[in-house]
């Protein structure tokens, strides 16, 4: 049993899809199982339908108000360089209005809607392969994996949305009288599951690199110490998820493959630059593409 497992990562998703858009047209891998969390989430149902290209122009067309219906930050290029600051009337607006985060992400939530259509929903559900999105409960204090196949057309699109709410930076939704967010904060690579589920060979595209290479600048506001601290925390439960999916995986003789990004994409996945994600998708099937075929190595002027 085949599995394609993807990380969550923001805006580097760009880069998952290109390289499972190798992994799927190229290579002519078949997967029983997809299981994604965040971003990953987002293309997975793309995926097991095999509409890549349709994903690809999503990807490649999204922007920050495609995600967000209230943005809590400001984005400013200084010296060719994005610098987030508060967006000080939309989280003032958020807290008067009793929201209980700094944005929201309604408009992800339908462009989740508009992206899979019922009668998509439905040939999934029909299809051979199984589709599993991770979220987190957090009163209950526990990751839990929706499958498509224990889902209504609504029940999915919104824990896929669900799934993609970095907190508290997006929408926290309760849902079955439970709260919920973002399944990184508790599974942000889920090998183990696709392992539990049956899985003898997995794929596992990482949108983080497998050494780490950044020394963080010093916070300049608040917004920035609480992305880095999330962003220190998530590093943290993805190295745990990956050793504990390797010790799984070794104890059911199953395979892993990963796939991680070979450079720095960005140091704030929260951005969604169209230029950037159009040519993360590109390097993601180059990566892939070279991986694979190492006698047939990228030139540089590939990557232009």
């Amino acid at each position: 049993m085949k599995a394609l497992v993807i990380s969550g990562g923001g805006s580097k998703g760009a880069f998952a899809g290109g390289v499972a858009q190798f992994l799927i047209q190229e290579e002519g891998k078949k997967y029983d199982l997809f299981v994604g969390t965040s971003t990953g989430s987002l293309l997975i149902s793309h995926l097991a339908l095999g509409k890549l290209d349709k994903i690809k122009e999503i990807y490649s067309n999204v922007n920050q108000h495609s995600i967000f219906n209230s943005c809590p930050f400001l984005i400013k290029k200084k010296h060719g360089i994005d610098e987030i600051t508060i967006n000080h009337w939309n989280v003032l607006r958020n807290l008067i209005s009793g929201k209980k985060t700094f944005g929201e992400s309604e408009n992800l939530r339908k462009l989740i809607r508009d992206s899979v259509t019922e009668e998509e929903f439905e040939t999934l559900k029909k299809g051979a392969s199984d589709v599993v999105v991770t979220v987190a409960n957090l009163s209950l204090n526990q990751v839990e994996y929706k499958s498509i196949n224990d889902c209504t057309y609504d029940e999915y699109c919104d824990w896929i949305w669900i799934s993609s709410n970095y907190t508290p930076f997006m929408s926290l939704v309760r849902k079955n009288g439970c709260e919920y967010a973002d399944g990184g904060l508790g599974s942000i690579v889920p090998i183990e599951e696709a392992i539990r589920r049956g899985a003898t060979e997995v794929d596992v595209i990482v949108l983080h690199t497998e050494v780490n290479y950044m020394n963080r600048m010093p916070s300049r506001n608040p917004f920035e110490l609480i992305t880095t601290m999330m962003s220190f925390i998530l590093d943290r439960i993805e190295n745990q998820n990956i050793r504990i999916g390797k010790l799984v995986a070794n104890q059911n003789n199953a395979i892993i493959n990963l796939y991680y990004t070979p450079t720095i994409l960005t140091t704030n996945s929260l951005i969604f630059d169209k230029a950037k994600m159009t040519l993360w998708w590109k390097r993601g099937y180059l990566y892939a593409k070279n991986k694979n075929e190492e006698t047939n190595p990228i030139q540089p002027n590939e990557l232009e």
